[in-house]
């Protein structure tokens, strides 16, 4: 399985991202090969739509499941239309998260931050 992890830097060493639509990059890991691909978020410095452009950047690369600390309404609502199920990572490295997904010791996450939360660098 394919999962998607916000991250800041481009290794499974790095720190997730609490952010979604404005993480430094994305992590794909395979679960079963812990093989991994960094990808630069090319919309994390946008004016706008940030979120959903980093939604159909992770949908593209065939994730069937994103690790993330917060997700705004309109990325999730590209993902949940890709069928990309959302869990809520720690405050820790991809690995680690990745780790705790494939224990399922993640929890899913349904709800989302308001609209543009992710701007002011937190």
């Amino acid at each position: 399985m394919k999962v998607a992890v916000s991250a800041k830097g481009n290794t499974v060493e790095s720190l997730m991202d609490q952010r979604f639509g404005r993480a430094a990059s994305f992590i794909i890991v395979d679960t079963q090969t812990m093989e991994y691909e960094a990808i630069d978020n090319t919309s994390a410095a946008a004016s706008g739509g940030a979120g959903i452009s980093a939604a159909q950047m992770v949908a593209d690369k065939d994730a069937e499941a994103v690790i993330t600390g917060n997700v705004g309404p309109n990325a999730m609502n590209v993902l949940k239309a890709a069928n990309i199920k959302i869990y809520k990572g720690n405050a820790a490295s991809v690995k680690e998260n990745v780790e705790l997904f494939v224990k399922g010791m993640l929890e899913c996450i349904n709800t989302t931050v308001p609209a543009h939360f992710g701007m002011g660098g937190k």
